[in-house]
């Protein structure tokens, strides 16, 4: 009876994190880059051997699925999408390193390369800086190059690079997602910049959320959670009778 009211009372509690994970997903899955979290409930004693009636459900998370999403064409200038693995880094406030695959750019009032949510990109050699008044294209290679106003792409001589967008491809074993939804290295530091990654220009990577799969997963969940709370009321329903029976005996 330890056994079952243990493991339905933190099956029942580990189920609605679970549940929580899916509504994050299925809250973005028009999100741009986003990739969907994923987790998976084993079972572990308690304390140790010396309690092995007792055992409790623990969410074991396995982070994230990697899996690319579409590619969307946009036609804007300042949307990228990456080709094949990779990543897009940014410069946080503090200043440590993140990664993106959401490629939605802007240019801040300060003349800026940031994210739609306002967080720098980080170029070769830190945050990229826009010339104001320019026509911004971005190549296959994260290579930034403005050009004035009323000028032609094809004069050479008014065409200047201002950065080049870091783009870096560590393992996926390395990574962990942040609250912001970011993923950073897990010990901490920054990652070099693999020429290999390249971009699409005028094109958004989707999410990679299934919905149909993900609004499965919520019914799964649903009735999981009622089979934990109904475990737990047989619980105390033997115990009930258990104490019945003792109290007639004696």
């Amino acid at each position: 009876m330890d056994r079952m009211i243990y493991t339905a009372m933190s099956g029942a509690k580990h189920t609605m994190g679970q549940q929580g994970a899916v509504s994050n997903n299925l809250a973005n899955a028009n999100t741009a880059g986003y990739r969907a979290e994923t987790s998976v409930l084993r079972a572990v004693p308690v304390f140790s051997d010396a309690l092995a009636t007792r055992a409790l459900v623990v969410d074991s998370s396995a982070g994230a699925d990697f899996r690319p999403g579409t590619i969307q064409q946009t036609g804007r200038d300042l949307d990228v999408a990456v080709q094949g693995s990779g990543w897009i880094a940014l410069q946080l406030e503090d200043r440590s390193e993140a990664y993106t695959r959401n490629g939605s750019l802007q240019v801040s009032a300060n003349g800026m390369l940031q994210t739609r949510n306002g967080i720098n990109v980080m170029g070769e050699g830190g945050p990229i800086a826009v010339p104001p008044n320019s026509v911004i294209t971005v190549a296959k290679d994260g290579t930034i190059s403005t050009v004035p106003f009323g000028s032609s792409s094809n004069e050479t001589s008014v065409v200047i690079t201002v950065g080049r967008i870091k783009l870096v491809n560590p393992s996926e074993t390395q990574l962990t997602r942040g609250g912001d939804g970011l993923f950073r290295l897990a010990g901490g530091g920054r990652t070099e910049e693999d020429p290999a990654v390249t971009l699409i220009g005028g094109a958004l990577e989707g999410s990679n959320v299934n919905v149909v799969e993900a609004l499965v997963d919520m019914i799964s969940l649903s009735r999981q959670f009622e089979m934990h709370m109904k475990l737990m009321q047989n619980a105390q329903g033997n115990a009930q009778r258990a104490a019945s029976l003792l109290s007639m005996s004696s």
